[in-house]
Order: C-alpha cells, then structure tokens, then sequence
C-alpha cells in the first residue's frame, strides 16, 4: 500500500500533480491494469479519494447541454373530454388505418398547442413508430380529406424525413396546394428547398406555378415560367397550354389566349372542356360574337359535345351585341340538336324579343315550351312579369295561356 502511495504521489507526470479528489477517473485508465491486479483496499479515504459518485456527476457533466434542455416528450391522452368535432372527426378515420398511423392522427385531431409542441409530436412518432412512406401517404391523404389546417406543417416535415423517400412529385403537391390558398411566398419557398435538395422542376411543377401565378393575376412570372417550361425541351402537354392560356383570360388578354389555343390545334393538342368554357364565357361578357363563335366552333372542333350552358354564352354574346336574329338562330339550333334549353337561355330570348316588341314571338316560344312541357324558371318569368306589367296585359296573356292550355288537353283527351 504504501509503495502505490509514493509512487502516485512522486510521480512527475502533470497530470499526477492534480488534485486526486478531481482526477481519479484518470488515474483508472493510466494504471487500471496494475491497480486491479491487487484487490486490495488502499485507503482512499486516507488520500482524499471522492467516492463513485464522482464519476457520476462527471457523466453527466459530458452530456450534451442540449439534451439536458430538451423536455421530455409525453403523448397526449385521448380520454373522453374531447370535443364534439374531434369525437367526429376521429370516427371518421378509416378502420383499416394501421395502428401507428391512428396513433399519429388522433394525436394530431387533438393538437393544442398550449399543450404539445407538433414538431416534438412527430419526432416522438418517427422515433418509436419507424414509419414508412406508406404511412406518411396514410396520414397526408387523411389530414387533406379533413382539409385539416395543419396538414401543410406535417406536409413539409414529412418531406426533411428519410423514411418518407420525398420525391419531386411530393413537392409539387405541396406547391399545388399552396397555390390553391393562394400562399405564393409558402410556395416558392417549398420551391427553393426542392431545389436545394438537389430536385430539378419539371414540367408538371411548373405547370402548377403558372396555375398559381396566374390565379393570383401575376401574368410576367406566368409568362416566365412558361418560357421556362419551354426550355426544357419536353413536348408541352394540354394541362400546361390551359394554366397559360387561364392566365391570359384572367387579366384580359383573350387574343393571346386564343392564340396559343390555335398553336395547341396545329399540334393535334386539345385543351380541357373548363379552359374553353372560360374563353367563351369572356368573348360573351364584353358581347364580342365573332370571338365567340369561333371558340364554339373549336369547342365542336375539339369533340366536346356543346350543353345547354355553352350555348347559352353564345347566345349571350350575340344578345349583348344586340344581334337577336342570330341570338334565336342559335337558340333554334340548341333545340333542333335534341337539347333543353335552361333557364338562362330562355331569359335570353326573351330579353331579346322585348327590345324588339316582338310580343307574338314571345307568345309562340312559350306556348312551343308548354307543348315540349319546358317549365318558365325564375329568370325568364321575371322577364315576361316586367315585360308584361309595362304593357299592362298581364291578364290578357294569363287568360290566353291558360285557354290554350285548357285546348292541349281536350286534344289529348280525345287522342285516347
């Protein structure tokens, strides 16, 4: 005992010079194998030897800080004092849902943030769930058909996550979605860190910043965007010519629409029945019946089969033109096609006929839809009253009606 006490005390090493209440951990690694040789007790109490403690505290004086900081995690209780919406909102989830995805979901229908932390919330389920992207998918499909408010926080954790695999098609998604809100900022920042991890924009991502840009009415970042797209060198499919061209509508521009509907034709390329719509209804608004006409020509040039409603813009476009003779051609022609006129179409007619005094022509289409058994709807049964009233014949044409009425029945009567 004594000869380990001289020789740890002479020893020349600085290290030795401490203080061996502080170093005696050292002291373990520089002669542990010749000090456990000996189980014999050496009186460390003698030389001022700190008990085992001291290696305690001095593990955990090596954590990391942070760790010390960080709280603990606890998983909220879903116990009965839920809400009424969060009650429904949970029997609405899919029995079939695996049970670390109901886990997550119900935890997230009731979120607080007074309570937890969301971030916290996800890491914990990431780290004793072990998720797969398969369940990423489970849990985003779930919390947008609840159109959830958090869903974009899971969404853009979910993507950082390795176990989701994100791909470029999991950003556009994103993209997409915050163009919908009209969330431009949230959206090119979801760009910028697609791009930052090394993901290159395609062309269904551009596609959806121009549907976002031209939504919110930004026609240069639309047209930058296209051009883009066009740089890619990838065949431009009807999806990406119908947000150009919605952004063109949007703000006015309808020749360049129509435009690029014509280049869209030439490469055999038909734009969606919604785009064409949207054409058309902009010619009819400001009563241009030539520009009109031609989208309807297109519209049947494309193969889509024109309906009540798209025959009613035509038939608007010439009526704000002040053209009525062509504005009841097209109407003839949407009844001789097979189709029943709406409640619009006819308000149309009849608006036109009034500022003709065309009474008698009125008189024949009503009594044409009676035989067709076509119902007045509100529209044009407001038309005909104000017409009426102000030709003082609102009883008249009651009576006339009615004896014509009264006439049609009495012939299928006898028919049997």
């Amino acid at each position: 005992m004594g000869f380990f006490a001289c020789n740890l005390l002479s020893c020349s090493n600085p290290i030795c010079a401490l203080s061996c209440e502080t170093r005696r951990t050292h002291h373990f690694h520089l002669w542990g194998k010749s000090f456990l040789r000996k189980p014999t007790d050496f009186g460390f109490r003698k030389f001022h030897f700190q008990p085992a403690s001291v290696v305690t505290n001095l593990d955990e004086m090596g954590k990391d800080e942070t760790e010390e900081e960080k709280p603990r995690f606890r998983w909220v209780e879903i116990g009965p004092d839920i809400s009424e919406a969060q009650k429904q909102a949970i029997s609405q989830l899919s029995p079939k849902m695996t049970k670390r995805c109901m886990a997550i979901m119900k935890q997230i229908i009731c979120f607080s943030p007074e309570k937890t932390n969301l971030y916290h919330l996800l890491v914990a389920w990431v780290k004793i769930m072990k998720p797969r992207r398969a369940d990423w998918l489970v849990v985003l499909k779930e919390l947008s058909s609840l159109n959830h408010p958090l869903f974009f926080e899971v969404a853009e954790f979910a993507i950082l996550e390795e176990s989701f695999e994100a791909n470029v098609r999991d950003y556009t998604k994103i993209i997409h979605g915050y163009g919908k809100l009209n969330r431009l900022q949230d959206a090119e920042k979801t760009m910028l860190a697609m791009k930052r991890r090394g993901f290159i924009c395609d062309q269904v991502t551009l596609t959806a910043l121009i549907h976002m840009y031209s939504k919110a009415g930004n026609l240069k970042l639309a047209e930058e965007t296209f051009e883009e797209m066009k740089l890619l060198g990838s065949p431009l499919d009807k999806r990406s010519y119908g947000s150009m061209i919605m952004a063109y509508i949007r703000v006015g521009m309808l020749d360049q629409g129509e435009s690029l509907l014509r280049e869209m034709e030439a490469k055999e390329i038909y734009a969606g029945r919604e785009v064409y719509k949207a054409l058309l209804r902009a010619y009819s608004m400001i009563g241009d019946s030539e520009g009109a006409q031609r989208v309807f020509d297109s519209i049947q040039f494309a193969g889509i089969i024109p309906d009540a409603k798209l025959c009613g813009l035509l038939i608007n476009a010439y009526v704000v033109a002040g053209q009525s003779h062509k504005a009841c051609i097209a109407f003839e022609n949407l009844r001789k096609a097979g189709l029943e006129p709406n409640d619009k179409c006819v308000a149309l007619i009849l608006a036109s006929y009034e500022k003709e005094n065309k009474l008698n022509k009125a008189l024949d289409l009503l009594i044409d839809m009676e035989r067709d058994n076509i119902m007045v709807g509100k529209e044009a049964s407001e038309i005909l009253a104000g017409w009426f009233r102000r030709l003082g014949v609102v009883k008249e044409v009651e009576l006339v009606l009615r004896d014509y009425a009264s006439k049609e029945a009495k012939c299928k009567t006898s028919a049997f």
